[in-house]
């Protein structure tokens, strides 16, 4: 099941998932948006690598959207 974000909640990340596809771009990792936000462990794997990237905004992005999509920090 697909998890919904409040209405006040959903613009934000989705400009948090657009920052974070064009930084992955950037690095040659395509993101695909919709299985981002409905497939808990694509977006796992996908914020792993993004979090593991020598490129500090990338890991930033990946941080907070780990919050907004997994409801966790890394572990």
């Amino acid at each position: 099941m697909r998890p919904t974000l409040p209405p006040t909640t959903a613009p934000s990340c989705l400009v948090e998932i657009i920052e974070l596809k064009w930084l992955l771009r950037g690095h040659g990792i395509d993101l695909h948006v919709e299985r981002l936000q409905s497939d808990p462990e694509y977006a796992r794997q996908t914020l792993d690598t993004a979090a593991a990237l020598p490129h500090a905004p990338l890991r930033a992005a990946a941080a907070r959207l780990r919050v907004f999509l997994l409801g966790s920090q890394p572990g």
